[in-house]
Formats: C-alpha cells, sequence, structure tokens
C-alpha cells in the first residue's frame, strides 16, 4: 500500500499589499524606525493576507482570551473553504474522510476546529481527528507523516489542514528586530490537502527530520497575556546552513538518489535569506527555489500552511510527471529541520 497527495485546497483572507500597510499602520507603528522600513522593504514580501488588518483595526492592546475567541470565528470559514476544495479536486467527499488532521500555532478552542470543521463539513461521527499543536512553521511534515502512515498501515483516507492567523498576534511597539521581521513576514491562510491509499498524485515516499537543542532559543513562540510572541534571531539562516545537507542526504541517501536526482524542491519560505541560503547550500539555481520566492511575494510566511502552498505552486505550475522527485522541507523552533521525498504518480 501507498499513500499519496491526491489534491491541495487553498483558502486566504483579504490580501494587504505590504506597502500599504506600512503606510497605513506599520510606520507610525514603530515610529518611523528607518530599519523597520528597511525589514519591510527586504521582506521579499508584495502582499500578504489578514482576518485582521492593522491598518482597519489596532488588537495589539487585546488579551489572549479575546484573541483565541477571534481565532475560531475567522479560522471556521477560511478551513472549510481549504478542505472542502481540496475535496473536490480529488473527487472525495466528506463522508469519504476516516482521518481528519488539524494543525496550527495560532489558535486554541475546546471543542477544537477539528471537531467543529468536522461537523460542519458532514464528516462521519466516526472520522477520528488528530489535533497537531505549536510545532510552529514545519509542522505541515509531521502530520503529512501521520496521515500517510494512517493510509498505509490501516488504509484510511485523510485529509490534513493547516491553518494559520498570525494576524491575530499582532504586539505592541517595539525595537526588537525579531518582531519587526515577524511583522514584516507572517501571513494569514489555510492549505488543506487529501492523501488517499493507492491514489494517484504525489506518493509520500518518506520523511525525516532533525533537531538542534542547542539552538532552541533562536526560535520561539511564547503565549503571553497579549497574544502569542515571536523570537527570531539572524542566526536561524546559519544554522540551516550547517544542517541541512545532511539533512537532505539523509532524507535522499536512503533511496539511491542525489540532489540532482530531484525534480522539484518545495522549500519554506521562511524569508528570503532562508531561501538563499538553502539554495546555496544544496547548489541549487533559482529557477529550482521560484515557486518558495513567488509564496513568500504573493502570500507571506503562513507558517506551517506555506510549504503546502509552494507543493500547490508546483504542481499548478510546473505539473509534475510520473517518476518526478520532489522534496518538501520546512524549519521552525526547537530548532527543527524537516524534510519529506515525494514521488509524482
Amino acid at each position: 500500500m501507498t499513500a499519496a497527495i491526491g489534491a491541495v485546497g487553498t483558502a486566504f483572507p483579504p490580501p494587504v499589499d505590504q506597502q500599504e500597510s506600512w503606510d497605513g499602520f506599520f510606520s507610525t507603528h514603530y515610529g518611523g524606525s528607518r530599519a523597520a522600513a528597511r525589514i519591510w522593504r527586504n521582506a521579499g514580501v508584495r502582499r500578504r493576507h489578514a482576518a485582521v488588518n492593522p491598518c482597519t483595526e489596532d488588537i495589539s492592546g487585546d488579551g489572549t482570551a479575546a484573541r483565541m475567541s477571534r481565532f475560531v470565528d475567522e479560522a471556521m470559514p477560511l478551513g472549510k473553504e481549504a478542505v472542502e476544495g481540496c475535496l473536490a479536486r480529488v473527487g472525495l467527499d466528506a463522508g469519504d474522510v476516516d482521518l481528519f488532521t488539524v494543525v496550527s500555532c495560532t489558535g486554541y478552542a475546546t471543542p477544537g476546529v477539528d471537531i467543529l470543521l468536522a461537523r460542519d463539513l458532514g464528516m462521519p461521527s466516526s472520522v477520528q481527528r488528530l489535533q497537531i499543536g505549536h510545532m510552529g512553521c514545519y509542522a505541515a511534515l509531521p502530520g503529512l507523516a501521520a496521515v500517510s502512515d494512517a493510509a498505509v498501515a490501516r488504509g484510511k483516507t485523510g485529509v490534513l489542514l493547516c491553518l494559520e492567523l498570525p494576524s491575530l498576534h499582532l504586539q505592541g511597539p517595539t525595537a526588537e528586530l525579531d518582531q519587526i521581521v515577524a511583522h514584516a513576514l507572517f501571513s494569514d491562510a489555510a492549505a488543506a490537502v487529501a492523501v488517499v491509499p493507492g491514489g494517484p498524485g504525489l506518493e509520500i515516499v518518506d520523511v525525516v527530520a532533525a533537531t538542534e537543542p542547542a539552538t532552541a532559543g533562536y526560535m520561539t513562540w511564547e503565549v503571553t497575556d497579549h497574544g502569542f510572541r515571536m523570537r527570531l534571531s539572524s542566526r536561524v539562516p546559519s544554522v540551516l546552513d550547517e544542517n541541512v545537507g545532511a539533512l537532505v542526504d539523509e532524507l535522499l541517501g536512503g533511496h539511491d538518489l542525489r540532489v540532482a536526482d530531484v525534480d522539484h524542491w518545495a522549500i519554506h519560505p521562511g524569508g528570503p535569506r532562508i531561501i538563499s541560503t538553502i539554495a546555496r547550500r544544496l547548489g541549487l539555481p533559482d529557477e529550482a527555489v521560484a515557486a518558495s520566492t513567488s509564496v513568500l511575494r504573493d502570500h507571506g510566511n503562513c507558517s506551517s500552511a506555506t510549504v503546502l502552498l509552494v507543493l500547490d505552486e508546483l504542481v499548478r505550475t510546473r505539473e509534475p510527471t510520473p517518476g518526478d522527485h520532489v522534496v518538501a522541507m520546512a524549519f521552525g523552533p526547537g530548532l527543527t529541520l524537516y524534510a519529506a521525498l515525494l514521488r509524482a504518480r
């Protein structure tokens, strides 16, 4: 038995022009800081999406409870649209879903959106659910591993939904550069994939991971009384530079493959330096990371949903042919690196 990603479905809140967000809110928010303006210009983002647009609604003083209540209100329609989209593309109904996995590090509720969405989508009462929280930008790949394992071992048809709303976590004015970088990069999105036993699409061949506990403080996502607060060290690209080669060698070496054998790359666009660092370390041309650059430009960094958006961009624009190998990679707190080997069928 094999398992394959049969389709991707996406959903976004209204778009926000990057320059307009600076001119309309963040320039004043950061007191006209030249450093902040430079970060905004160099973020590699042209447009993002925001359930809560700071140009029209400043929630930086809101408490965490209010933000979590807002998460459910904003997440439900986005999650429903993304899941319905991926099911329609693969020709499935909600009643065909055996396992529903929801990933998010930006909101919590109990009963969770997994239960609420399963109800509203019409999934059977017997549907098995898995909630993956607070893993950050790489969480789609361990989620994908869990769903594909259920498909291979137990023949379960699964849906994986990554639903992130960083706009709910706007922080107050600060001179801390990591906070400014986070607000210049992060964006809202929902992305869902249907994983079908023995089906066509992108077969999930293998998944590997590596964590560097000594660098755990380089990337954190702290729960505070005023939402979740990002800490993002400028040293993250150097850690990835030191570790990504071995990770990719482990992933490919187990299948007698090399970097040159990979036809498509879906690299999580954590920021322009992340993309360029990975490309340089692996010896990839600009064209190989074009999908990542495009997603960053048009959607920003949508945390766990982003690597699925890159896969969707690849499938739509590159149309992998049967036998093509695809490597998906994402990175996050820990400092953790995940990579998945996929094969077009």
